[in-house]
């Protein structure tokens, strides 16, 4: 609700509930790279790469669809691991290196951050689960990164 949340922001939930209540429309904005990366594509993408990955018995975790048309895989944090070359910063619209060709295809983590439902978007569009993260866990990203590119490929 302001243009200085990130100066703002608080992980108090004391503070978040209060704020909550003042304000129940506000968005839920969530810095990656410390718990949780996400692993970005285009809804449709997303969808396709979903349901591959469910057919094929793996499990995605936790995946949102944005206001936006972007769909949300949730991922263990990469961190900062000893091998610079198992992790790169995002800055908002990454492409690692591995996959710099694929479209579309964004790995929020550190420096980083995406909007969570229920937040809502101009339009009055709302983000939205569709696995929800009470009752799935966070896998490896790299895990997924293969079939999330070539459903960006695929999808163009």
């Amino acid at each position: 609700m302001s243009p200085a949340w990130q100066i703002l922001a608080s992980t108090d939930p004391g503070t978040v509930a209060r704020w909550w209540l003042t304000v129940p429309e506000a968005n839920v904005v969530l810095p990656t790279g410390r718990v949780f990366d996400v692993l970005d594509v285009p809804a449709r993408a997303g969808i396709a790469a979903l349901s591959r990955m469910e057919r094929s018995g793996q499990r995605p975790g936790p995946v949102a669809i944005s206001a936006g048309d972007r769909a949300h895989f949730f991922v263990r944090t990469r961190g900062a691991p000893a091998d610079e070359t198992e992790w790169w910063s995002c800055h908002l619209d990454c492409e690692p290196e591995e996959v710099a060709d694929v479209s579309g295809l964004r790995w929020h983590c550190r420096d980083s951050y995406v909007v969570a439902p229920p937040s809502r978007y101009a339009g009055g569009n709302a983000a939205r689960w569709i696995r929800h993260p009470a009752s799935h866990e966070l896998p490896d990203g790299l895990r997924l990164l293969g079939a999330l590119a070539d459903a960006c490929e695929e999808t163009g």
